[in-house]
């Protein structure tokens, strides 16, 4: 056992600030007079994206080959922790034998807005599901000697302007819907690291966030590891390394060593504190090394890894329409296929979660194998362009002598990035120009959808049936072609809502944030929390999936530790039944949502067969957060819990008397009607003050023309420099040419919502926070006088940085 206290006595005050940052772009320091080595962190949250090379945060190096899974919001579909467990195990032995130590994911931040860029690596809108599917891929990365890194930590809900912008919450909202995933999985899976946010949370940077980082996940939590912040995170390295961050990712060229030392000397930061912080990042460290040595594993089965893919991708696809039972499909049946996806997959999101996966299969590679007589196949539609006519009729004639279409559409590359959030639900006009065109020639279309997140579907009547694949990995072309066959019977759920129009959801007023602040005005009303609610019909609502089979729900019971009932498969053919557990409260003393969901399991169940089901009533089934006494409180009273197969397809219910903690309530009914009522898609400042419990921050920005270190560079619009608005001219002109094409330029993205401060902590030590400071004062209109101060701080950098070696 490695005494991590007297490892660190032998530090000097140098060495120990140095650990606290990046050796470069992915590891941390080695100290060799110590015998202490380096570990290797990585993107991860749906396969390795361990760089080759020299690394780069953006993906613009190739990356070693690696299965790519299906993605978080494709895998909350199957409700299935166990799935979870094996798709983080999968993940886990190939970043161990790939030499990495921390992979980085799951990703699970709520999903506040459909518009969110980044939903694709993102689980739910619910932070119940979200979290349990979280902590089964926790302990699967953990169970193969790896350390999982989940994150952003947290309100985490927007890419445009990320590094910047400011998340206004009040504490209730924050406690129930955006840390509650997060204390699912800390409590339950216990990751070795936690990744901070990039924005702020109520004026403090997440990465500096006492509250967060140490009261919540500490103390009351029990957190026993160490927070990394995300690449170019950092704001105040020593106020980050005081407030419970122990890690800055990557390197600054030993920048922020400096600002740790001289913040000890001078007194700002106490040796105590820095010592504490080291052992325990030293404590991780050798953890992971001593896995190292114990496990000799160096190779894997690909092979068997692309089967769990596509075993992962088959429970997650969720059938949603099924008109006159047109599926499955059978044998011999004469298809066309048609679509470019079909023939090029859509099969993850973009940004830094890209994987370079050993293997792709397409439907045309694939489908042979089905069954079905291929007539022909047509791409009908070009994912980043007009309307191509020539295209276009020759999918119609295809048609034409198929007795069913399959049509692959979704939404494009552009559609859902890191560092981009969408502007619109809708698929591209084009590919919904021709399904219309296609339906007038062929009533029998099956529509396969590729997106990560919620679509609006107008469309829907121009199908006799819609199989969901959501991105599903480099497997999934198969996977989809099995159940049309029905080889396999759908199984998989939303695992977030489908509204009608953009319109309907209740951030639409308040996503993305204005200048500065990003304000959760809706407060626990987000996703089917909104909607049912307020009786708002939706396409599809959270939960829904179709089966080949049915399923009776019979013989309830509760009591204060669970909800037991039956499940009968009453079809004709072997099938799973996600069973989902709602708790309403029906008294009324603080404003909740209509239903919210405490608890599910998977049933598998052949024709026939029934069995009874338990669901646990837990902590979290009954408890608020109480802004007032700043605790968990139960309110006594009635409650009703409701089993069903969908938010709104109760099928069960029963009633409960439950004993309440007496605390006295938090909130003025007459000040806060919207809350009690669910109508919040127009809160007025006063209301949302009432939430919050103090004035709204002032998001405004400098009215002067005026930037700070803190701006993001899409801010040089209004600059005080003309070279500099020229600089954001090029910038959106290199951004929306991008765009133009279909394809994110991740390293523009990056860089356009980069705030100045980002261009210190991603350089590698090239620009100190000294000479992103004179940067400011050049583009604030004093070009000259902040450029003499960047040229003496630049050698005073290079002085620094000789000495140091």
């Amino acid at each position: 056992m490695i005494n991590y206290k007297e490892l660190v006595s032998k530090m000097t005050l140098e060495e120990k600030a140095s650990l606290l940052s990046g050796k470069d772009i992915w590891q941390t320091k080695n100290i060799e007079r110590l015998g202490l080595a380096s570990i290797f962190l990585s993107d991860g949250p749906h396969g390795v994206r361990k760089q080759l090379g020299e690394g780069d945060h953006l993906g613009l190096n190739e990356s070693v080959k690696a299965t790519c899974f299906p993605t978080a919001a494709t895998v909350a579909n199957s409700w299935d922790t166990e799935l979870g467990e094996l798709v983080g195990a999968s993940i886990g032995e190939e970043a161990f034998v790939q030499d990495v130590d921390v992979l980085l994911g799951p990703g699970l931040n709520m999903k506040r807005s459909p518009l969110c860029g980044r939903n694709f690596e993102y689980f739910s809108e619910d932070p119940y599901l979200a979290g349990k599917m979280a902590a089964g891929y926790v302990k699967g990365i953990q169970s193969q000697g790896v350390s999982a890194c989940p994150k952003h930590f947290a309100v985490n809900s927007q890419e445009l302007r990320r590094m910047a912008n400011d998340s206004i919450v009040d504490e209730r909202t924050l406690r129930e819907i955006y840390l509650t995933a997060f204390e699912i999985v800390v409590k339950e899976a216990k990751p070795k690291s936690i990744m901070s946010a990039y924005n702020r949370i109520n004026g403090v940077y997440a990465s500096e966030h006492e509250q967060l980082l140490q009261n919540i996940l500490v103390d009351e939590w029990g957190f026993d590891g160490f927070v990394v912040t995300d690449w170019g995170g950092s704001n105040d390295h020593v106020e980050s390394v005081r407030n419970g961050n122990h890690l800055e990712m990557p390197t600054t060229g030993g920048d922020s060593d400096r600002e740790l030392v001289e913040a000890v000397k001078s007194g700002r930061l106490s040796e105590e504190l820095l010592d504490k912080r080291v052992g325990k990042l030293l404590e991780v460290i050798y953890e992971l090394h001593t896995n190292k040595e114990q496990s000799k594993k160096t190779t894997l089965d690909v092979l068997e890894h692309h089967k769990i893919a596509q075993k992962v991708a088959l429970e997650s696809i969720v059938l949603l329409k099924n008109e006159d039972e047109i599926l499955p499909l059978r044998k011999g049946a004469n298809v066309a296929v048609i679509g470019d996806f079909a023939e090029t997959p859509r099969y993850q999101g973009a940004g830094s979660s890209i994987v370079n996966c050993t293997r792709l299969d397409s439907t045309l590679d694939v489908i042979k194998e089905s069954g079905f007589n291929m007539v022909g196949f047509a791409t009908g539609y070009h994912r980043n362009s007009d309307v191509d006519h020539a295209a276009q009729n020759a999918a119609i004639e295809l048609a034409k002598k198929a007795d069913v279409v399959l049509y692959y559409i979704g939404l494009d590359e552009i559609s859902e990035s890191e560092g981009l959030d969408r502007t619109s639900m809708k698929i591209p006009e084009n590919q919904i120009t021709l399904l219309s065109a296609l339906a007038k020639v062929n009533k029998n279309i099956v529509a396969v959808i590729s997106a990560g997140s919620s679509i609006e579907m107008p469309w829907v009547n121009h199908c006799k049936a819609i199989v969901h694949g959501y991105l599903s990995g480099q497997a999934g072309a198969g996977a989809i072609l099995k159940v049309i066959s029905g080889e396999a019977c759908p199984s998989g759920k939303l695992a977030e809502t489908y509204p009608l129009k953009l319109e309907d959801s209740p951030t639409y007023n308040y996503f993305p944030g204005k200048e500065y602040n990003s304000e959760y005005r809706e407060s626990l009303y987000i996703g089917y929390r909104y909607y049912d609610t307020v009786n708002q019909a939706v396409q599809f609502p959270f939960g829904y999936g179709l089966s080949y089979t049915s399923f009776e729900y019979s013989e309830i019971s509760v009591n204060d530790k669970e909800a037991t009932f039956t499940i009968t498969n009453t079809g004709k053919v072997d099938g799973a039944e996600v069973a989902q557990m709602y708790v309403s409260a029906k008294c009324q003393g603080v404003f909740r949502p209509k239903k919210e969901l405490k608890g599910f399991t998977k049933v598998f169940l052949k024709a026939g067969e029934s069995k009874q089901v338990r669901i646990e009533l837990d902590d979290k089934a009954f408890r608020y957060y109480n802004v007032m006494t700043k605790s968990w409180e139960v309110e006594q009273g009635e409650y009703e819990i409701l089993i069903g197969a969908s938010s709104m397809d109760i099928r069960l219910s029963a009633s409960m008397k439950v004993a309440g903690t007496n605390a006295t309530l938090p909130y003025n009914k007459a000040e806060m009607k919207s809350y009690y009522s669910g109508q919040i898609k127009d809160v007025d400042d006063k209301e949302f003050e009432a939430l919050l419990g103090h004035t709204i921050p002032d998001g405004r920005w400098d009215e002067r023309g005026l930037l700070n270190v803190n701006d993001a560079l899409c801010q040089m619009y209004y600059a005080k420099s003309a070279l500099a608005r020229l600089v954001y001219k090029i910038l959106t002109r290199i951004k929306n040419r991008s765009e133009a094409k279909g394809k994110p330029n991740l390293n523009v993205l990056f860089i356009y919502n980069m705030p100045f401060r980002g261009i210190a902590k991603m350089t590698n030590g090239a620009i100190t926070m000294e000479m992103a400071n004179c940067l400011v004062e050049m583009v604030n209109g004093h070009f000259f006088r902040g450029f003499r101060k960047l040229v003496k701080a630049y050698f005073k950098n290079r002085k620094a940085q000789k000495s140091a070696k």
